[in-house]
């Protein structure tokens, strides 16, 4: 489904990725981990096209219903519309849109990219609140602005909600536990795991094991300077968790 062919990339022209490969299939569910500044979130930033960042080289392939896609050729809302996803690690508030207003326009993108009706006004609202009431997200989540108050749980379960939603096929969570108390944690990797199925890949993105200890990932990847450095099973994650990252200077 992706395949990451030496990759390099850089912010404010100072290279965070030097060379790094990844390859992920429809099913699995990969981890990327590491110490601060090893460029885990410059990935994601990545693939997703956010425009601070920089491909100095490299290749990225993306795998969708048999068609691949060069991903560096394509715009983030082409991504996004093509099912690629990601979980902020830091949602953004956004006064002045409610909630409804922002979901129901990347609803109705999404449906008319893939030819289908979208719902009706009553119908999404609907959908959106069973999902909200699942991730036990405030009565009034509709009426706000976009994360405005919200605490960095509910933000984080916002961005999940959007998931659920949407429905995408490569999902990445972006430190998705940060913020996160052991309920909502509990609560989200719930959410998750129902929402796994043989035909979406995740790659998550974490400093900690407890994530890891309700989606079990099928691959465990550290990242240090700029590229995987050692890749295993959830083993790793256990021994990262015991020993930190001197084992690997």
């Amino acid at each position: 489904m992706l395949k990451v062919t030496n990759l390099h990339a850089s912010i404010n022209d100072k290279e965070i990725l030097t060379g790094l490969n990844l390859s992920v299939q429809a099913g699995e569910v990969h981890c990327i981990m590491g110490p601060n500044g090893a460029g885990k979130s410059t990935l994601s930033k990545i693939l997703t096209k956010h425009p601070d960042y920089s491909v100095n080289s490299g290749q990225i392939e993306y795998t969708l219903n048999f068609e691949k896609y060069d991903l560096l050729n394509m715009e983030a809302n082409e991504r996004s519309l093509n099912g690629v996803f990601l979980a902020l690690q830091h949602p953004v508030e956004i006064t002045g849109i409610s909630n409804f207003q922002f979901l129901q326009e990347i609803t109705k993108a999404h449906c008319l990219h893939q030819g289908v009706k979208p719902p009706s006004s009553d119908e999404l609202k609907k959908m959106i609140l069973d999902l909200a009431k699942q991730l036990k997200l405030p009565s009034d989540f509709l009426d706000r602005s976009i994360n405005d108050g919200f605490s960095g749980g509910e933000k984080k379960r916002n961005e999940v909600l959007q998931m659920l939603l949407l429905k995408p096929q490569l999902i990445f969570l972006d430190e998705l536990d940060s913020g996160l108390d052991i309920d909502g944690l509990h609560l989200v990797a719930k959410a998750i795991k129902n929402f796994q199925n043989s035909e979406r890949a995740f790659v998550l993105v974490t400093h900690y094991q407890s994530i890891l200890k309700e989606i079990k990932p099928d691959f465990v990847h550290v990242l240090h300077g700029g590229k995987l450095v050692k890749s295993g099973d959830y083993s790793l994650a256990e021994k990262i968790a015991a020993q930190g990252y001197s084992w690997l200077t």
